[in-house]
């Protein structure tokens, strides 16, 4: 398989029309043998390489959590780097002045809530504003492209972890996704395809090593249970944030009986625990939610990433948490990531009615899948890969 950004190196003529390029990239945006895409751009295109921008977490992603600003800076050489996770999270027409592309090299990770894809489409929002272009060196989708899972956003939640409707777990790469995005935006937008992408493989299969995204995507096992784990975020269960294995980790101090818990987990069937196994365990966070105090629950072990469905296995767990520990369990209030308003549940499964759905809780309440179909249909103009079909793993089966 070969990134767009490698496609491009194959095939420099494809940029002659780009004139003069803006990069939105991270410390991920590299090719299979750890180049950059700064380093290997400028090389191709020279000068032509003005100006940098930056998603959530920072052009190298050293800034932890949500809501915590990257700032505006230079380069080596003395190229502005700008952070569209700042105070403002477009771009604005004073960074893109003398830029005609937009050239966009990010690994996403597969799920809707990650912020990327509202950086993406800010992108495409602000060159439809100002006349200019946007280029997608397309990345593959780490959890394949068959595969979607979670409910459908609905359209009264978007914001900046749902910049359109769509499932958790969605099955589109980068391009797809810019593609759909600008079905309501028509800027003007090209695309650098992947080259022997199979879309039913996972990241594990493309034989391609994982470097970290943001700083509690680290490795391959967080990546594949993050569509279900983020959900925690909208909870005051601690996701292993502040330790070396975050959205592995699950657990809180009010947990008294952390192997209870697990089997009362593992009685929801192989719908929800397929793929991985809980091991009772705790730990001590160092940062983030229940800093510095002992944390009782589970280690969530990845034993085959084909099988595992991250979404029913999150849901189970806040239920079953939410069951045992009336007392200890809370939802998160605002504000998270620059809503001040509504809970941040609302905004993570997309839904202001979650509440109701887990006051009387079924795997086969049609709340957990609802819209899916509906963005099967509406997205499947906007693929570029082949499909022979689309899997919807639902909660219950």
């Amino acid at each position: 398989m070969e990134i767009g950004l490698e496609v491009l190196l194959s095939k420099p003529s494809l940029a002659k029309d780009w004139g003069t390029c803006g990069l939105l990239c991270n410390q991920a945006s590299v090719s299979r043998n750890f180049k950059h895409s700064i380093q290997l751009l400028q090389e191709l295109l020279g000068k032509r390489i003005a100006m940098l921008l930056g998603p959530q977490h920072g052009l190298v992603a050293t800034v932890q959590d949500n809501m915590i600003e990257s700032k505006h800076e230079q380069s080596q050489t003395g190229i502005p780097i700008y952070s569209l996770y700042s105070e403002t999270r477009e771009p604005t027409k004073e960074m893109l002045e003398g830029i005609d592309t937009i050239l966009i090299d990010l690994q996403i990770v597969g799920c809707r809530v990650y912020t990327f894809k509202a950086t993406i489409r800010a992108c495409l929002e602000a060159a439809k504003k100002y006349g200019k272009k946007v280029v997608i060196l397309d990345r593959p989708n780490p959890l394949g492209g068959t595969h979607v899972e979670g409910r459908n956003l609905d359209a009264g939640c978007r914001s900046f972890v749902g910049p359109d409707e769509m499932p958790m777990r969605h099955g589109l790469t980068v391009a797809e996704s810019a593609k759909l995005f600008n079905r309501e935006i028509s800027a003007d937008l090209e695309v650098v395809p992947l080259l022997g992408w199979k879309a039913w493989e996972h990241w594990g299969k493309t034989r391609r090593p994982w470097v970290l995204t943001s700083p509690n995507l680290s490795n391959w096992d967080a990546v594949s249970l993050y569509p279900g784990l983020v959900m925690m975020e909208g909870t005051n269960i601690s996701e292993g944030r502040g330790t070396t294995l975050p959205f592995q980790l699950i657990g809180a101090p009010y947990i008294t009986e952390p192997e209870r818990l697990v089997k009362r987990i593992n009685s929801y069937g192989r719908s929800v625990t397929s793929g991985v196994f809980l091991r009772a365990t705790q730990f001590l966070p160092s940062y983030g939610k229940w800093a510095h105090s002992v944390c009782f629950g589970f280690q969530i072990h990845v034993m085959d990433h084909e099988l595992v469905k991250s979404f029913a296995l999150a849901i189970a767990i806040v239920n079953a948490i939410k069951e045992e520990y009336p007392k200890g369990f809370a939802w998160r209030e605002p504000p998270y990531e620059y809503e001040y308003k509504r809970k941040p549940m609302a905004l993570i499964l997309g839904s202001e009615n979650f509440q109701s759905h887990f006051d009387d809780f079924k795997l086969s309440d049609p709340f957990w899948n609802e819209g899916v179909d509906d963005f099967l249909k509406k997205s499947t103009p906007y693929l570029i890969y082949n499909r022979e079909r689309f899997t919807v793993n639902h909660a219950d089966r």
